[in-house]
């Protein structure tokens, strides 16, 4: 830790300097609007940030990161509100701490997200420090970020089958009325116009027969609800093999909607990825971005998209909530299976088809470089599935629901564990619904974390082995019984429970040891990412 907060000094005392009210281009535009006869919509010859164009001595301490790109001519369609999409409506101001969005209703109902390319990232920092140079340095590492990176995304994840929005760059003209009270705000800059996939109304027959799109703490609350609310466990994994290929390590549960499908007896959550702001990131090539994003440092998860892809732990760090709850049953062998498969989609003529969607003055300046990068990447895809599997599996999280479940832990005589999960079915029922299955290999697999939440749960403890996992029990709210019949050889007990004083019945084997608390506390479990 000392040696991190060694380099925050000079930064630190960079501070006390004054952040620059003009930071950003007063204006996007270098050429006069095309209104040519023929063309569908007009054309601007415009840049999306040439503030981030720096001299040799900023560039060698601050990064040359996209600079080249973010301040090169291109010629963009001009936004047209009353042409575009059928013609399009303003409906409400968004974006986070960053980006300047603002959601867009055609006649249909069909909404659309009109977004910054570029950001000001300002607000994340403390009050005291927003009007410090900090604020420039901060902003200026949005150069990191490829501002026309989503629309090569696009057509990857088409080929590869990962549900997309096809974004479309545009300059937003100065004398635009359109967008009412909030037009002063836009005009004059370059934005990203796609569909916004939330909702029912944006489900089309590109969704197949989805019923709903819900955002990540709707899907949450369903699953840790009702037992029969599942996700698409193997449709995520590969989503997520898909966002390392491309270098997107900003992939918290917030950048993701959920395609509800009903399937027989059980409701399936499908991921549907959105805000690829961070495809193809390129941080580590200043010495003040380097040192930061070492394994070691503070930065370590801001990962620079290379041909080699070094430590994916980085790539998980955002994630490391949502992949807890919606990878734990993949297996080896699928991940395999699934990086396999990504490398058969997304062949040669893929990757040239994708990179080409760039500008052609910005092809021009890393076309070939991301597409070498991408080939590079896409052939270490395996290795990359089996790293992500080791370090998926070394802690596991199995929850349950607040309705009442069976949880089967069988150790076999290899140190190998399997946990099964279903239902215990009311009166009326016959067949409990088996929703969880998964053998844990002992040299993959440290720790299984059972979460009963709440209702009245079951675990049962069998098998015998010569080693073993270490299994925590957590009964969550309500009367819980735990049996555990099951024997590893060694001194250390591999079965370890933890509840209230009185929300447990015990019967104790050789490996339990039984932690009562008096605190509610001990039943908490984070839903949301909270």
């Amino acid at each position: 830790m000392l040696k991190q907060l060694t380099y925050l000094v000079p930064i630190l005392f960079l501070g006390f300097g004054c952040a620059k009210k003009d930071f950003f281009q007063s204006s996007a535009l270098v050429g006069p609007i095309s209104e040519e006869r023929n063309a569908k919509w007009d054309s601007a010859r415009v840049v999306a940030g040439k503030h981030y164009q720096r001299g040799f001595l900023h560039t060698l301490v601050w990064g040359k990161h996209y600079r080249d790109v973010w301040a090169q001519p291109v010629t963009l369609p001009v936004f047209d509100i009353n042409r575009m999409h059928g013609g399009l409506s303003p409906e409400k101001i968004g974006g986070g701490f960053q980006t300047t969005s603002l959601t867009l209703e055609n006649e249909a109902g069909k909404q659309y997200a009109l977004r910054s390319v570029d950001k000001d990232p300002r607000d994340i920092l403390p009050k005291g420090l927003r009007k410090t140079v900090l604020a420039n340095l901060l902003r200026d590492q949005t150069s990191a970020a490829h501002p026309y990176g989503a629309a090569v995304v696009s057509r990857l994840a088409g080929s590869a089958r990962i549900p997309h929005s096809h974004p479309r760059f545009v300059y937003v003209p100065r004398n635009e009325k359109g967008l009412g009270k909030n037009s002063e705000d836009f005009r004059d800059k370059v934005f990203l116009l796609e569909e916004k996939y939330e909702g029912k109304a944006a489900i089309t027959s590109y969704l197949g027969e989805a019923k709903d799109l819900v955002d990540s703490e709707k899907f949450l609350q369903k699953r840790f609800s009702e037992h029969s609310h599942l996700p698409d466990q193997l449709s995520f994994a590969k989503a997520r093999l898909f966002d390392v290929l491309i270098g997107d390590w900003d992939r918290h549960e917030g950048q993701w909607q959920w395609a509800v499908y009903d399937t027989s007896h059980v409701t399936t959550y499908s991921p549907v990825p959105k805000d690829r702001d961070q495809a193809f990131f390129r941080f580590d090539d200043g010495l003040v971005p380097w040192l930061f994003s070492r394994s070691w440092a503070p930065l370590k998860k801001m990962k620079t998209f290379h041909a080699t892809i070094n430590s994916p732990k980085g790539y998980l760090q955002n994630a490391r909530f949502i992949d807890a709850r919606c990878l734990n049953e993949v297996t080896q062998e699928q991940w395999q299976q699934l990086a396999y498969q990504l490398q058969a989609q997304l062949t040669d003529s893929v990757l040239t088809a994708s990179v080409s969607a760039l500008p052609k003055e910005v092809y021009a300046l890393t076309g070939e470089t991301i597409l070498q990068k991408l080939t590079s990447r896409r052939a270490q895809l395996p290795q990359l599935a089996d790293q992500m599997y080791r370090l998926l599996s070394k802690q596991v999280l199995v929850a349950g629901t607040d309705e009442k479940e069976k949880f089967v832990v069988v150790r076999q005589a290899n140190g190998d564990t399997r946990v099964l999960v279903s239902q215990i079915p009311d009166e009326d029922q016959v067949v409990p619904l088996l929703v969880y299955d998964r053998t844990f290999k002992k040299k993959d697999t440290n720790t299984i974390t059972l979460y009963g939440l709440a209702g009245k749960d079951d675990f049962i403890l069998t098998g015998e082995g010569r080693k073993g996992i270490k299994v925590n029990i957590y009964g969550g709210r309500g009367e819980d019984d735990v049996k555990d019949n099951s024997r590893v050889r060694g001194w250390s007990k591999k079965t370890r429970v933890y509840d209230t004083k009185q929300g447990v019945e015990v019967e104790k084997g050789k490996e339990t040891k039984l932690k009562k608390s008096r605190h509610v506390k001990v039943h908490a479990f984070d839903r949301e990412g909270l």
